[in-house]
């Protein structure tokens, strides 16, 4: 669809306060599934899955996402 938002695992990673190694664990568990490549070959993610596994995953990890300013 073209009015989804994409995002490289390194925005994925500063959207939801983790580190890129934790964006690819997510993918390997299963959590989150790369959607497609960009221009320069970078893995992309949907927005609404990346939420979902943020969901998924922060509150065993004890994360909680803050809302921006």
């Amino acid at each position: 669809m073209e009015d989804e938002i994409w995002l490289t695992a390194c925005r994925t990673a500063v959207l939801t306060g983790v580190s890129t190694v934790t964006v690819y664990s997510w993918v390997r568990r299963g959590h989150l599934e790369v959607e497609g490549l960009d221009h320069r070959g970078q893995k992309l993610f949907r927005h609404l899955a990346v939420a979902q596994a943020e969901k998924a995953t922060g509150a065993k990890a004890g994360r909680a996402l803050v809302p921006a300013a």
